[in-house]
C-alpha cells in the first residue's frame, strides 16, 4: 500500500471515528435531556421503580430492534416482527402449558417452550427470506404479508384469548428482582445484544451483511451467496423477535396474540433514530439500542405524565420522521459498528 493511500485510509478511520462519536454524544445528551424532562414534571419517572419498568419494556423493543438493525443495514425492511414476537409467545406458552399439565419437569418444559418460540420465528424468517430471495417480492411487500399471516394464525390458534396455565416457576424467573432493577429475562436480553453487536460488527456475516446494502451487485461479484445470506437474515430478525415473544411471556406468565401490537412500528424507529439508514449499509447496533432505550423511555415518560395512549403512537411516528429528516439533511455518512 502506498503512503498516500494509508495516509487516505487513516483520514477515512479518523473521520468515521468523529461521526460515530458525535452521533453516540448526541443520542446521550437526548436520552440525558429527555430523563431530566420527565423527571421534572413527574419525579417517579427517576427512580428505580421506573428503570425497572423501563427495562421491562425496552427488553423485547431492542430485540427486534437488534433484528431490524440486520435487515436494514442489508438494505430491507421486516415488517412482521411484532407478529412474530406475538405467535412465537403464544406458541411457547401452549407448548408450556401442555407439558406442565403432562407432569413434566419445570426446567425441561421452560427449555421446550423456549425451544418452540425460537423454531417458529426461524420458520417465519426463512418463508421472509424465501420470498425474498426467490420469488423476488420486495421486502416490504413480502414482509407485510407474513405480518398479516402470522397475526391471523396466532388469533385463530387463541381465539384471541391469552394461552396461561404454566408452571410458577415462570413467573419467578421474570419477575425476581435484583439490585431492584433487572431480572434475570432482562440480563439474557443484555448478552444476547452483545453477541448480536458483535456478529454485526466484528465477523464475516456482519461485513456481507452491510456489503449487500451498500451494494447489491457488487457484493455478488465478490461471491457472497446473496440469496442464502438474505435468508439467514430474516431468519436471524425471526429468530430474535421470537426471543422478544418469549421475554413478555415470562414478564406476562402467559402468551398474549396482542403482545406483538405495534412492534414494526418500534424495532423500526429504534433503529432509525439509532442512525440506521432505510437505504441500507449504513448503521450501528450501538445506535439501535440507544434508539430502543429512547423510544421505550418516551412512551414511560408519557405514561406516568398522564398522556393518553393514543397520542403514543403519534409521538413515536414524529420521532421516526424527523430522525430521517435529519439524516436526509445532514447526508449520514457510512458509518458502522
Amino acid at each position: 500500500m502506498s503512503l498516500r493511500s494509508s495516509s487516505e485510509l487513516h483520514g477515512w478511520k479518523q473521520r468515521l471515528g468523529s461521526t460515530v462519536r458525535r452521533q453516540d454524544v448526541l443520542l446521550t445528551a437526548i436520552f440525558v435531556a429527555m430523563v431530566a424532562l420527565f423527571s421534572a414534571v413527574n419525579p417517579r419517572f427517576f427512580s428505580l421503580a421506573a428503570a425497572a419498568n423501563i427495562l421491562q419494556d425496552f427488553s423485547p423493543v431492542v430485540l427486534m430492534a437488534a433484528g431490524q438493525t440486520f435487515v436494514i443495514a442489508s438494505g430491507g425492511i421486516d415488517l412482521s416482527v411484532g407478529s412474530v414476537l406475538g405467535l412465537s409467545g403464544v406458541a411457547m406458552a401452549l407448548v408450556i402449558r401442555t407439558l406442565n399439565d403432562s407432569g413434566f419437569n419445570p426446567a425441561v418444559t421452560i427449555a421446550l417452550g423456549l425451544g418452540a418460540a425460537i423454531c417458529v420465528g426461524a420458520i417465519v424468517g426463512l418463508l421472509n427470506g424465501l420470498l425474498i430471495a426467490y420469488a423476488r417480492i420486495v421486502p416490504f411487500i413480502a414482509t407485510l404479508a407474513m405480518m398479516g399471516a402470522a397475526a391471523g394464525l396466532t388469533i385463530v390458534i387463541t381465539g384471541g384469548v391469552e394461552v396461561a396455565g404454566g408452571p410458577r416457576e415462570v413467573i419467578l424467573l421474570g419477575s425476581s428482582r435484583f439490585l431492584g432493577v433487572f431480572t434475570t429475562p432482562v440480563v439474557a436480553v443484555f448478552l444476547i445484544i452483545a453477541i448480536a453487536w458483535a456478529s454485526l460488527s466484528r465477523t464475516q456475516f456482519g461485513r456481507w451483511t452491510y456489503a449487500v446494502g451498500s451494494n447489491f451487485f457488487a457484493a455478488r461479484a465478490a461471491g457472497i451467496d446473496l440469496n442464502a445470506h438474505i435468508i439467514r437474515i430474516y431468519m436471524l430478525s425471526g429468530v430474535l423477535s421470537a426471543l422478544a415473544g418469549a421475554f413478555v411471556y415470562f414478564r406476562l406468565g402467559s402468551g398474549s396474540p396482542l403482545s406483538g401490537r405495534g412492534g414494526e412500528l418500534s424495532s423500526i424507529a429504534a433503529a432509525v433514530i439509532g442512525g440506521m439508514s432505510l437505504q441500507g449499509g449504513v448503521g450501528r447496533m450501538t445506535g439501535s439500542v440507544m434508539g430502543a432505550l429512547i423510544t421505550t423511555s418516551v412512551l414511560s415518560g408519557l405514561i406516568l405524565i398522564g398522556v393518553e395512549p393514543n397520542w403514543q403512537q403519534i409521538v413515536v411516528a414524529a420521532l421516526i420522521a424527523v430522525a430521517v429528516g435529519v439524516q436526509g439533511i445532514g447526508g449520514m455518512g457510512r458509518e458502522r459498528a
